[in-house]
């Protein structure tokens, strides 16, 4: 029904909603020189895409779009948030666990679908910031010949920390503290927020409207070789139901392990749509929604090689 595209809609949208918050939380501490801003510039140090690729593996579409907000503030690099999104699964190692697939069935497919994002993920990573050659973060904060940190904007003067040491900016106004770590990223949370449960709604009559079981069908009816390029097309869809859906087919054994490692990879969850929300970065992240195109194409095509050069087991 179509009050139950809503309800997935809001739900969705809500269990999103804390990570916004804590994530713009994050951001203000960060950006203010806070001792919780300058303990997380380990985002950027040299296990961040290894530990960006890990957090990717948890099933919760949150951490993809807490990457790409930590990206557009600079604070964490392309690499990274590359290997956020490429081991980013949303809900489909979720729905491969209830499926009625054997266990050692699930535990090999859900084993073998991590290791590859955990690799992969890190591994184009590293090569990203390598190629890169320039670092994306923001810098550090600048200090005059007194010790001062010289603030970014005219309005701000610096502000002493507990041992007497200006490291952080204060407005002129002196706006107390709640606004700008309470109010602000509640306020910014907000907007986000209803920019996802807009797009959620969006896709969520998408699917309603064609019907689930014809995309299952088209997918299980599309060819072995045709499966990776269909699949990675569909974990385009900045929707969890893409993802369930490649994690359904596969359970059924419409498509093969390597078309949905291919859409698998390509699926960020709701990060993308946090990069094309910006106006003035769309081109860039729509290099970056290609890259993971080709890229999920390439694995799938190159998975399912090796898997039909491999006697199949029997599990």
């Amino acid at each position: 029904m179509w009050w139950d595209v809503i309800l997935d809609a809001l739900l969705d949208t809500l269990k999103l909603f804390p990570f916004l918050f804590l994530l713009y939380v994050l951001i203000e501490l960060m950006e203010h020189n806070t001792k919780v801003g300058r303990a997380s510039r380990a985002l950027s140090g040299k296990w961040a895409p290894l530990v960006g690729s890990a957090t990717g593996l948890v099933p919760m579409c949150g951490f993809s779009v807490m990457a790409a907000k930590l990206y557009e503030h600079r604070h964490v690099t392309l690499g990274t948030l590359l290997a956020v999104f490429i081991s980013t699964s949303d809900e489909a190692f979720l729905v491969m666990l209830v499926s009625e697939m054997s266990w050692l069935n699930k535990l090999v497919s859900i084993l073998s679908m991590c290791g590859i994002k955990l690799v992969l993920g890190a591994g184009v990573g590293y090569l990203v910031d390598v190629l890169s050659r320039r670092k994306e973060v923001s810098p550090l904060p600048e200090y005059d010949v007194h010790g001062h940190h010289v603030c970014d904007e005219p309005s701000q003067t610096p502000l002493p920390d507990a041992e007497g040491a200006y490291t952080a900016c204060e407005h002129a106004h002196a706006e107390k503290w709640f606004l700008l770590y309470l109010v602000s990223p509640l306020l910014h949370a907000l907007k986000v927020a209803a920019f996802v449960l807009a797009v959620n709604l969006l896709f969520g009559y998408l699917f309603f409207f064609v019907g689930e079981d014809v995309v299952i069908g088209f997918l299980r009816g599309s060819g072995y070789w045709y499966q990776p390029l269909v699949c990675a097309v569909l974990g385009l869809v900045p929707n969890c139901v893409s993802s369930v859906i490649l994690a359904e087919v596969y359970a059924m054994g419409g498509i093969a392990f390597g078309s949905c490692m291919a859409g698998l990879v390509v699926n960020t969850g709701l990060g993308i749509l946090v990069l094309f929300r910006r106006g003035g970065e769309w081109k860039r992240a729509l290099v970056i929604a290609a890259g993971l195109l080709l890229l999920g194409i390439a694995v799938g095509y190159a998975v399912n090689a090796v898997n039909a050069a491999l006697p199949p087991l029997n599990i």
